[in-house]
């Protein structure tokens, strides 16, 4: 299944919004994603109202352009709580192998035939930014590093689009690799650009997550080129598209960076 987003054109003079109540189930979608605690949700679903909306993000509501401004304000919201909420000791379910999907189902933004071909020989990682140590690092070095210390995981993959696989991955905690090369862990993001053209950007406590992995195979097997070869960063505590593919560049930043998928609208933090 393929991710995709109809580009919409909003102009600051365009018509008055009148699907009042569109707006609100976004708002609501947007605003309880993360609010567990029934009660709490039940209230915020019921009671969420227009002048809410609009107090809650400080925008009137008279245009399309306030409009998305609002919602915007609101999915900022929604990112900061949930970035408050995180906890590092907090772990996403893990899962016998029997219950691995199987065909694991390929998931992008273009087809299975269009998955980018990277040539391992003249594969190099490069790193940049809040790094002490930025020599760009071949595969077989990675895979050397990984095999020092190699993690694996039986974890979900949730998708955005409702539906979700359990799979295997295997390679070395995320948190091992920025310890050795050095990344300043203060900093606020890291940021991943792919072979793809895809790019985002994750926070630091979800980087230092003890599941977050730089996955280097699949199912016991060498990561195939539809999964993501020649690795991805694989994080059971974030939705699916949070969890980039064909990793060409790793940066460490405290300037936010957005994403692919969320500078058109899709929520920074995302998680599962």
């Amino acid at each position: 299944m393929t991710l995709e987003r109809k580009s919409k054109i909003i102009t600051p003079d365009a018509p008055v919004i009148r699907d009042g109540e569109a707006i609100l189930r976004e708002a609501r979608t947007l605003m309880t994603r993360r609010v567990t605690e029934p009660s709490r949700r039940a209230f915020l679903t019921r009671t969420l109202t227009l002048g809410g909306v609009a107090m809650l993000s400080g925008c009137s509501l008279d245009n399309n352009a306030s409009v998305e401004t609002a919602l915007t304000r609101i999915s900022r919201w929604n990112d900061r709580v949930q970035a408050a909420i995180f906890r590092k000791d907090a772990l996403a379910p893990t899962f016998p192998a029997s219950a691995i999907t199987r065909p694991f189902p390929f998931n992008a933004f273009y087809s299975i035939d269009e998955a980018p071909t990277v040539d391992e020989a003249d594969y190099r990682l490069e790193l940049s930014g809040l790094i002490a140590d930025k020599a760009p690092w071949r595969l077989d070095v990675l895979r050397d590093f990984a095999a020092t210390r190699p993690s694996e995981q039986i974890t979900q993959h949730i998708c955005v689009e409702g539906w979700s696989a359990i799979g295997r991955w295997g390679g070395v905690t995320f948190a091992d690799f920025l310890r050795r090369i050095g990344a300043d862990t203060t900093a606020k993001y890291v940021g991943f650009k792919c072979a793809d053209d895809y790019y985002t950007s994750i926070d630091m406590p979800t980087a230092l997550h003890p599941q977050t992995l730089l996955a280097l195979t699949y199912d016991g097997q060498t990561l195939p080129r539809e999964y993501g070869f020649p690795m991805k960063l694989r994080m059971p505590t974030k939705l699916g598209y949070k969890n980039p593919k064909h990793i060409q560049a790793i940066y460490v930043t405290n300037t936010y960076s957005g994403g692919y998928w969320e500078d058109q609208g899709y929520n920074w933090f995302g998680g599962s």
